[in-house]
């Protein structure tokens, strides 16, 4: 008899899925009981691409697309999102941007498309939406931005337009909820916007770029600590971090990219870790908890890791904390963190 029974495999640090095409819009599933599933969007220069729905097998450790569940997308998809449902409540929906908004319903067999949702009332041609996100508090709620300078909070389970406000002067680049009222967004006119729905009038200006002009192109809004916010400028190989107590300045500067900055995620279990990828070919995770101290030179982050080609998106497993994925060329990989 063997007292020492065998230990569990241990699970592998990478683990990397090879798409057909090259991989643009890429997110994790949130339910609990669909691990190790996320869905990858094509970034292919014509109207007919691709989103695919592909799970890591435990037991082959090889990721797994099911042909079942892919489907064609009108033009390449600016982002995709699951439902913030970790308990598995509610129906299993996905959402896309490009063209429209779209929530899409995945069932056993198929993925179906639920509503395709248009921010401009008055045609049937809606202006290219650059980004969205889905209010984890309230997941009715899910907010968009497009390059027509607006910001459009939708109301998914009646699929129409709870509020839809100019948010900038110029196109919007990305928005983050902050909490089940608060949002905030950021566009080509360099500034960073907090609005509260409850005071549709006003925005409040967070942050401009020190160079006038100059784009910010993402936005993460720090979940465990609402304080704190991250954004990148264009072509600029820092990110900022801004406290939202202390606006214009910001609290940190990251600088150890080489090359542009694409992504940034917040860890979504620890108030003071952030993600960072970009064209250097790096993913960098940093500890912002000594932020308060100034550091001689800056802060360096506390883990690197160099992928094989320019990383375009980054995303950190909200159920699954020590999971980051990450994506460039065709590739999707997962590491362990």
């Amino acid at each position: 008899m063997d007292l020492y029974a065998e230990e569990p495999p241990k699970r592998a640090e990478i683990y990397t899925y090879e798409a057909p095409w090259p991989i643009y819009g890429m997110n994790w599933s949130v339910r609990s009981d669909k691990k190790f599933r996320v869905a990858i969007g094509s970034f292919i220069e014509e109207f007919r691409n691709k989103v695919e729905i592909v799970q890591l097998n435990d037991e082959t450790g090889k990721f797994v697309a099911d042909p079942k569940l892919s489907f064609n997308h009108p033009y390449p998809t600016t982002k995709i999102m699951f439902i913030p449902d970790k308990d598995g409540q509610k129906p299993d929906l996905m959402a896309t941007t490009g063209d429209y908004l779209r929530i899409w319903q995945i069932c056993e067999d198929r993925v179906q498309l639920k509503s395709a949702l248009n921010n401009n009332k008055n045609s049937e041609f809606c202006a290219p939406l650059t980004s969205f996100d889905w209010n984890e508090l309230e997941p009715k709620r899910l907010g968009t931005s497009s390059i027509d300078t607006t910001c459009t909070i939708w109301d998914i389970e009646r699929e129409i337009v709870d509020t839809q406000l100019i948010a900038h002067d110029k196109e919007v680049y990305d928005i983050a909820w902050g909490g089940v009222g608060v949002f905030a967004s950021v566009a080509a006119d360099g500034s960073v916007r907090v609005f509260d729905l409850r005071d549709k009038e006003h925005s409040t200006i967070i942050y401009e770029s020190p160079q006038p002009d100059t784009p910010l192109l993402r936005l993460g809004w720090n979940k465990q600590d609402p304080r704190y916010m991250a954004t990148i400028l264009m072509d600029a190989s820092k990110v900022v971090i801004l406290d939202i107590r202390y606006p214009t300045l910001p609290v940190a500067e990251l600088q150890r990219h080489q090359a542009s900055v694409n992504a940034i995620a917040w860890a979504p279990h620890s108030s003071c870790h952030i993600c960072t990828a970009g064209d250097d070919s790096q993913a960098l995770i940093w500890d912002l908890s000594t932020m308060s101290q100034p550091v001689d030179g800056g802060l360096d982050p506390i883990l690197a890791y160099t992928a094989g080609a320019e990383i375009n998106q980054l995303q950190w497993s909200s159920t699954q904390p020590d999971w980051v994925a990450i994506a460039f060329s065709n590739k999707l990989q997962i590491l362990r963190v």
